[in-house]
């Protein structure tokens, strides 16, 4: 009998293993696809611009999944070598912590969560798999523990003085690729503004205020009420331009964009998605929703996937842009990817220059190229990230 005993147990112990193991891996190769569909060439003068860029993805959900960001995967989107085969010199990469069960673009509640099972399933510490919370802290780390291995091939980015390091390194024989650190969805406050404090000195600098649901903030585009901003929300909003943290419209309900834009007082971004004009989906930017955003000094970040340009072809990607820039300016355009977002694309980031070729196949000049692709971005994350005001103490509401 006892003989039985260890036997299941070792069965038991083994398939755990194999579980742990393998189901990350597994989980992720389902959710982040490449379509696999042909790409065009990339001709002499592409090529050559491409390699002369500085660009700047203002969205990535890497640090959600289980691998070392500094060593080429297999599988996903992202990683160090493939942004820079890429040629990227900035990378925001967010902090991705609630997703609901059957999530969809349309009407979502916040009591799941799909994220919860991922994070046992990864083997994060206890303190992840309840707290939102925990899980942007361990977001940080993991980039900040990366940092500190890749021997200076990854700098992390918090400061105005940090971009133009990154630049200036840049022009060097190795030039590091920067990485800052976003939000997808300011739940992860726990309904405490003080919680600022500790994600601002994590280092997250970007934050939208919702994700595929409602929260105390804010409604969602994807909610059920997809309400405006609450008095707990526009207090947030005001402490995150006060310090520095450039405010994210991104999945907000269209009442949460127009408060947004009606408070701001520094630049505002959308930093994933498309435009209604291109690609008639609810999440997408209206004409009157992108001029407000380009009033601010902000900008529009294009995704790549179908939902935010109705294809995942470069040719969409640039006629997305191009309405950008044609009806407020090409100040104002600018990559939001949405790579390692359960997202399926056309290409990786080792194969940006694929968005060079499709912008200079639509007309652009290379200085609006080497606008959009990054220059605008590193004009907004400079003046965005330095604080109005010394950061002030929060008080509960």
């Amino acid at each position: 009998m006892r003989r039985w005993t260890v036997r299941i147990l070792i069965l038991i112990a083994l398939a755990a293993l194999a579980f742990f193991t393998l189901a990350p891996g597994q989980i992720e190769q389902a959710q982040n696809r490449i379509d696999g569909k042909p790409l065009p060439a990339i001709g002499a003068r592409a090529a050559a611009l491409h390699n002369s860029l500085t660009i700047v993805d203002l969205h990535s959900d890497s640090l959600l999944w289980s691998r070392d960001f500094l060593d080429r995967a297999n599988r996903g989107h992202m990683d160090l070598p493939r942004l820079q085969d890429g040629n990227v010199a900035l990378q925001i990469l967010s902090s991705t912590t609630q997703s609901p069960k059957g999530q969809n673009y349309d009407a979502n509640g916040g009591d799941t969560d799909n994220i919860t099972a991922l994070v046992i399933a990864q083997l994060q510490p206890v303190r992840t798999w309840n707290s939102v919370l925990e899980r942007s802290l361990w977001h940080a780390a993991k980039l900040h523990r990366a940092v500190a291995a890749s021997g200076g091939r990854l700098r992390a980015i918090a400061t105005d003085k940090d971009v133009a390091a990154l630049l200036a390194a840049r022009r060097g024989p190795a030039p590091p690729v920067g990485a800052l650190l976003s939000i997808e969805g300011l739940h992860n406050l726990e309904g405490d503004i003080a919680n600022l404090d500790k994600l601002y000195k994590a280092g997250f600098r970007m934050a939208g205020l919702t994700h595929f649901f409602d929260n105390d903030l804010a409604g969602s585009m994807h909610g059920l009420k997809k309400g405006g901003l609450t008095a707990l929300g526009r207090q947030v909003v005001s402490a995150m331009e006060a310090r520095g943290m450039v405010v994210d419209i991104a999945h907000c309900s269209n009442a949460c964009v127009s408060n947004i834009l009606q408070m701001a007082r520094r630049p505002v971004v959308s930093s994933h998605g498309g435009v209604q004009a291109t690609c008639k989906v609810n999440r997408n930017l209206s004409d009157d929703q992108i001029r407000g955003v380009a009033a601010t000094g902000g900008l529009i970040g294009i995704g790549y996937w179908d939902a935010a340009v109705c294809d995942t072809s470069p040719a969409s990607i640039a006629r997305a842009m191009k309405h950008v820039r044609d009806l407020v300016g090409i100040q104002h355009v600018a990559l939001g990817s949405d790579y390692d977002g359960a997202t399926t694309v056309r290409f990786d980031t080792a194969k940006l220059a694929q968005v060079t070729q499709a912008l200079i196949d639509a007309g652009f000049t290379d200085d609006e190229i080497r606008a959009a692709m990054g220059g605008n971005a590193i004009r907004v994350l400079s003046a965005g990230l330095v604080p109005l005001t010394p950061p002030l103490a929060v008080e509960p509401l």
